[in-house]
């Protein structure tokens, strides 16, 4: 719970209590543990703690529990139990201010960004190409900002993707082979995202993350919950759309140096997803957002069952850590729980991987970054209880948040300008019309140059049966001239003989 008097979150009670520094929030955390030790419950009091202390926060809800954080808490024994014997004075449960989010617009708001926002490197990986598909993509995405064509949703790539398949002679001097394997594999894999609902996610209007960036009127910074449940069956597209956020929320906030609090609070739980089969490029592009966001005052927070599951080169960016039980019963277990007991600095009190496996439910291994940046001796303690509901609301009251958002507007109705896709229809519409008036002017060409070649033939017939008359005439008037010409000579010799 945050206290104004101490400028401090105070998250747990061991021995003592244990302070969040506000100014150190933005070193980043973790929050780790196996299913069912209470990893939601430090989440929700991390964010609850955040909001009060006025930093805007976002959380991606998996499981479908943290809307309950729009609602206030109620009493029960676990709770009671928490707050006497921590000796928390002054209690209150309280709800939050909250704005639901979901990227299929069923609970919460319209969650959409374009294609062009996105990026090949991204894309690629969604779409799970190899490296020589990934390159004909970046073509794709070049060629389409040379001709002033934008790419906003699925149907713009597939077109842009068509375009430069069936123009690839043309490309290849400036951009190299264009497969048309490639190219097919690029269109299939298009198709199958769309049948897992990515094309819901890419449209307009496209999400402006400054909007999470909000106070309530009580100076509370809102909640921007996730609703993850069904984009959580497609953990390609959940993981992807993760590190899409971070990297827009890196480029968006300025730099902003060492802060008396973060300005944002990011709560990304199931985060290995962000680094499954990720290669190398990626992980190393997450590592230097992570490393370098600080400076701009976001604090991130990845919440997973083992630290394991973080590439190191992350988690060595950490500062703040919240280790919930582990069990180990393989010897890849074990060896995951030796790490996460030698991240800690050893209290001498009791053995960090024993305490780890011996952890209750509530309870954790807390070690927070002091005044200094120094990580603190690693202490045994239990959770805060939080203040807003443990349970989730019902659908109606998530509609009821929805409709009353300032944001409905902007965001619950979607737009179809046009891009790519419209250009290049009527580019192939132009094409294919001028296409066909060629073919008519070639074959009425044709046609009239039939009609003139059998004119010019009919003539030339003509002129040789006229030709054989005049022969045939000829020639009898020849004969005809040579019999009388004999009769008269020989009608005159006669004559001359008597």
């Amino acid at each position: 719970m945050y206290l104004s008097n101490e400028h401090k979150v105070w998250l747990a009670t061991g021995g003592e209590k244990i302070y969040l520094e506000p100014s150190m929030a933005n070193r980043h955390g973790l929050i780790a543990g196996a299913t069912g030790t209470g990893k939601t419950v430090t989440l929700k009091v991390l964010a609850e703690s955040f909001s009060d202390m006025g930093v805007p926060v976002f959380v991606a809800d998996i499981k479908g529990d943290l809307s309950g954080m729009c609602a206030a808490g109620s009493e029960n024994k676990h709770i009671r139990r928490s707050i006497d014997n921590m000796g928390i004075e002054n209690f209150t449960y309280t709800p939050y201010p909250v704005e639901f989010w979901d990227v299929y617009g069923k609970q919460g708001l319209p969650v959409r960004t374009t294609i062009s926002e996105m990026g090949p490197e991204l894309l690629s990986r969604l779409l799970g190409l190899n490296d020589t598909q990934s390159g004909i993509l970046r073509i794709v995405f070049r060629i389409a900002d040379e001709k002033g064509l934008l790419l906003i949703d699925l149907k713009d790539l597939r077109s842009m993707v068509q375009y430069v398949g069936d123009n690839a002679k043309e490309y290849k001097l400036t951009y190299g082979n264009i497969a048309p394997q490639s190219v097919g594999a690029i269109q299939r894999a298009l198709l199958a995202l769309e049948d897992e609902g990515g094309d819901i996610f890419f449209g307009e209007p496209e999400l402006e993350l400054s909007d999470w960036v909000n106070w309530a009127a009580d100076g509370r910074g809102v909640m921007n919950i996730l609703e993850c449940q069904e984009l959580f069956q497609h953990p390609l597209l959940y993981g992807t759309f993760l590190l899409w956020m971070l990297s827009e929320i890196y480029e968006m906030m300025p730099e902003a140096g060492d802060l008396e609090k973060p300005k944002l609070a990011f709560f990304f739980d199931e985060a290995h997803l962000l680094f499954n089969d990720a290669p190398k490029a990626l992980i190393e592009k997450v590592e230097q957002v992570v490393r370098l966001i600080r400076s701009k005052g976001v604090s991130v927070w990845f919440i997973t069952q083992n630290p394991a599951d973080i590439p190191d080169s992350v988690l060595g960016q950490i500062g703040n850590r919240v280790q919930h039980a582990l069990r180990a019963y393989t010897p890849n277990d074990q060896k995951a729980l030796r790490a996460a007991a030698n991240s800690f600095r050893t209290n001498p009190n009791f053995k960090t991987e024993e305490a780890i496996q011996a952890l209750g439910v509530g309870e954790a291994l807390v070690s927070v970054l002091d005044e200094e940046g120094v990580p603190t001796i690693v202490e045994r303690a239990n959770i805060l209880p939080p203040r807003s509901s443990m349970k989730a609301v019902d659908g109606k009251e998530i509609q009821a948040v929805v409709l009353a958002s300032e944001l409905h507007d902007k965001y619950a109705k979607e737009e179809d300008r046009e891009s790519a896709f419209e250009m290049l229809q009527e580019q192939y519409e132009e094409q294919e019309k001028a296409e066909q008036k060629a073919k008519e002017e070639e074959e009425k060409a044709k046609a009239k140059a039939q009609k003139e070649k059998e004119k010019a033939a009919k003539k030339k017939t003509t002129r040789k049966k006229s030709s054989a008359f005049e022969k045939a005439i000829n020639s009898t008037a020849n004969t005809i001239g040579r019999e009388v010409g004999k009769k008269l000579v020989r009608g005159l010799f006669n004559t001359l003989l008597k």
